[in-house]
């Protein structure tokens, strides 16, 4: 099969074998597959988690037909259209634990549209309803909310009952763009003092939970703008993955810090969260309530370039590969 290989020199497209599902894993004829920034982390040379080195196939989510089931398999059959997270996406077939995939919910979506969806809708409801316990009538600020997982979390904070909910992003077009996905305020967060923007319109108190996607330089900031007994949840480090941290300033607001990602969780920790985020969104997912925008379709043979146009961060919503 043609799949995105890691070698020494970069990425190249090239053959792979093709998988075989264990007991557990369902065995995909991939359509479409959606970019990830762990996808330019894995490119650039560093492990993510056990994923990395010359040879591996990059991809994490991914959209197609299942053709082979493990025998411990359930819930899903051979001919099913479906939508999957997992490893090695980038490629014209993949596996995924049978915990991670769910079926594309009507004809009239794409594989394009639900290649999409995965990673983000697990993320963010795990960040958010999860980690965050956001409660209904309660202030959110989503840092990094141009991107896929961002644009999903203000969605899902607005479904969820929140009475604000603040994007961040450092180009103005794409905040000018932030209140189509639920969005009240949309602020600049390399801004000098941008936490005086939060408190203004929180009238002093500060936002309840903050998702942090940018860490590093924000980190001092995010806690000027919780409020005392806030939340915040870190599942992102594009900014940087060390910073300063204001040690009495989070004791005096005594707030929670949370980190997250998947990479330390076990298969059924992960299957769990699934099942809670089906649970609770499936319905919109359905409807067309919770969505994202694709920025741009590469074919597979492209990847390279798909890979750089997410590297030059100019792209609002997801980047997908069609195979």
């Amino acid at each position: 099969m043609k799949a995105v290989l890691l070698s020494d020199s970069g990425v190249r497209i090239d053959d792979a074998p093709k998988p075989r599902p264990t007991a557990n894993q369902v065995l995909v004829r991939v359509r479409a597959s959606s970019l990830n920034r762990a996808d330019l982390l894995v490119a650039g040379g560093h492990m993510h988690g056990a994923i990395g080195g010359p040879g591996t196939v990059l991809g994490l989510e991914f959209a197609g037909e299942v053709e082979a089931i493990g025998s411990d398999v359930r819930g899903v059959r051979e001919g099913d259209r479906v939508m999957c997270s997992g490893n090695g996406g980038h490629a014209e077939y993949a596996v995924a634990d049978w915990g991670r995939v769910a079926p594309i919910p009507t004809d009239a979506m794409s594989f394009e549209q639900a290649a999409t969806l995965p990673v983000a809708l697990q993320t963010m409801h795990d960040a958010v309803v999860g980690n965050g316990r956001l409660k209904a009538g309660e202030t959110v600020l989503i840092q990094g909310a141009s991107s896929g997982v961002g644009l999903m979390g203000l969605q899902i904070a607005r479904l969820r009952g929140a009475r604000l909910v603040i994007g961040t992003s450092s180009d103005a077009a794409r905040r000018g763009r932030l209140k189509e996905f639920g969005a009240d305020l949309a602020i600049d967060a390399r801004s000098s003092g941008w936490s005086e923007a939060v408190l203004k319109a929180t009238d002093g108190r500060g936002v309840d939970l903050i998702v942090d996607q940018v860490s590093a330089g924000v980190s001092r900031e995010n806690m000027r703008a919780a409020a005392v007994r806030g939340r915040i949840v870190n599942v992102g480090r594009l900014g940087g993955f060390t910073g300063e941290f204001d040690f009495d300033l989070h004791a005096l607001k005594r707030i929670d810090y949370i980190g997250v990602t998947f990479r330390t969780r076990s298969v059924d920790e992960v299957r769990e969260i699934n099942r809670r985020m089906r649970a609770d969104l499936w319905g919109d997912v359905e409807s067309g309530r919770l969505r994202l925008p694709i920025d741009r379709i590469f074919p597979l043979e492209q990847a390279a370039s798909a890979l750089q146009h997410m590297r030059e961060n100019a792209h609002f919503g997801k980047i997908v590969l069609r195979m």
